[in-house]
C-alpha cells in the first residue's frame, strides 16, 4: 500500500534519525483543523511510516468522531522495547520532535507512561503520564478496555447478543485486553479465550480472569496458566465464541482466516487489525463489526482529559457517554443506509473535519 495524499492529509510526514543511538523514527501528522494532532508512540523493530500514516489517520477519525478538540498524528520508533537504552531512544526521540508543536505524543504499544514522563521531562508536552505527577495513567486505568465493554453493551443489542453470558474471545493481552478482560467480566460476560505473543488458553467453560492477569504478570504469558488447553494464538479467531475482540497488533484479521470466525459481534481493541477485503467477507456474512476509532476511543478521550487538566471520574464520565453515543450513531447509520459499520463511521468523521478546515484560513497548520 502506497501513502494516499487526499483532502484530508497527511500534513506532515516527519523520518528522524540519530545515528549516534542509532535510532530512527518516524512522526506523521495527519490533519490538525481540530486542534492539534494527538496520537501515541508506537515502538517495534517493524513499525514502518506505512503502518504510521494509516495509524494516524485513524485518529484523525477518532478524535472528529468522539468531537474532541484534536487532530490525528502518529509516532513510530523503530526499536525493540525491551532495549536497556530505551530511555535514551525516547529522550533522543523527545529532543528532535521538541519543534513540532502541533504534534502531541501519547502512549501506545510498546511504551507506557514511564516513557511519556521522560518526555514530558525533555519537551513538556505529552498526554498519558503517570498518576504520581498529574497524569492519567491510560494503561493503569485501563481507560481502551473500559471503552470497549461500554461499547458492547450498545452493539450487542444490534448484534443479538446478551452481553451477561456472553462468550468473549481475546486476541492480545496487553495492557488494552488485560483491562478489557476485567470489565466485561463485570458485565456478566465469560472469557472463553485469551492469547499473546507465544499463544493462548481456551476453556468453553469460561476462565477465571484475575487467575489469568496473575500468570500474566509472573510468568509473562497466559500460556503459563493451568486453566484451560493451550493452543496457538492463530487457533484463537477460529474458536466458537459470540464476541471477538483483537488486540494487539494490525491486519491479524485477514481474508485468509476471516472464513472460520465464528464470532457474531467484532469489537477493534487494536488499530486496524482488519483488512478491508475481510471486513468486506465477515459483513456479507452478517458478522457485526464496530471499527476501532468507535470501539478503542476510550484511550484517547482519556488522553484528551488529561490534557484538558480533567480529573479521572470526569474522564471515565467522557469515556462512556462518547463511546456509547457514537456506538450507537454509527450503528443506526449502518442500518438506515445500508453501510458497513466502518463507511458509516468514516462518513461522519470525513464531514466533521472537512467542515473544521472551512473555518480555518488554512487547511493545515
Amino acid at each position: 500500500m502506497k501513502i494516499q495524499l487526499d483532502d484530508i492529509g497527511p500534513s506532515k510526514i516527519v523520518h528522524l534519525y540519530a545515528p549516534q543511538i542509532p535510532m530512527r523514527a518516524v512522526v506523521v501528522v495527519d490533519n490538525t483543523a481540530r486542534g492539534p494532532a494527538l496520537g501515541g508512540i508506537r515502538v517495534s523493530p517493524e513499525v514502518d511510516v506505512e503502518e504510521v500514516y494509516r495509524l494516524a489517520r485513524t485518529m484523525t477519525f477518532k478524535s472528529a468522531v468522539a468531537d474532541l478538540p484534536h487532530g490525528g498524528g502518529k509516532a513510530g520508533i523503530v526499536a525493540d522495547p525491551r532495549r536497556p537504552d530505551i530511555e535514551r531512544i525516547f529522550r533522543t526521540f523527545a529532543r528532535l520532535i521538541g519543534n513540532l508543536h502541533e504534534y502531541i505524543p501519547a502512549p501506545d504499544m510498546g511504551c507506557n507512561e514511564n516513557a511519556m514522563a521522560w518526555v514530558q521531562d525533555e519537551i513538556g508536552r505529552v498526554a498519558g503520564l503517570p498518576g504520581e505527577i498529574g497524569g492519567l495513567p491510560l494503561d493503569k486505568l485501563g481507560a481502551t478496555g473500559f471503552g470497549l465493554a461500554e461499547s458492547a453493551e450498545v452493539a450487542c443489542a444490534y448484534a443479538g447478543i446478551d452481553l451477561r453470558g456472553a462468550r468473549v474471545a481475546i486476541q492480545g493481552f496487553g495492557s488494552v485486553g488485560k483491562a478489557a478482560a476485567r470489565f466485561f467480566e463485570q458485565k456478566g460476560a465469560r472469557l472463553i479465550a485469551v492469547s499473546d505473543s507465544r499463544g493462548g488458553v481456551h476453556d468453553a467453560g469460561g476462565l477465571a480472569v484475575d487467575k489469568l492477569l496473575a500468570v500474566k504478570e509472573q510468568q509473562g504469558t497466559v500460556c503459563a496458566s493451568r486453566a484451560g488447553k493451550v493452543i496457538r494464538g492463530e487457533e484463537l479467531f477460529q474458536l466458537d465464541c459470540d464476541i471477538l475482540i483483537p488486540a494487539a497488533t494490525a491486519d491479524v484479521i485477514h481474508k485468509e482466516n476471516a472464513a472460520g470466525i465464528k464470532a457474531r459481534l467484532i469489537l477493534e481493541g487494536a488499530n486496524i487489525p482488519t483488512t478491508s477485503g475481510a471486513e468486506q467477507l465477515l459483513a456479507e456474512r452478517g458478522v457485526l463489526i464496530v471499527p476501532d476509532f468507535i470501539a478503542n476511543a476510550g484511550g484517547l478521550i482519556m488522553a484528551a482529559m488529561e490534557y484538558a487538566r480533567k480529573n479521572e471520574a470526569e474522564a471515565f464520565a467522557a469515556i462512556s457517554e462518547k463511546i456509547r453515543a457514537n456506538t450507537r450513531r454509527i450503528l443506526d447509520k449502518a442500518q438506515s443506509e445500508g453501510l458497513m459499520p466502518r463507511a458509516a463511521a468514516e462518513r461522519i468523521a470525513r464531514e466533521r473535519v472537512t467542515s473544521a478546515m472551512r473555518h480555518r484560513a488554512y487547511s493545515y497548520s
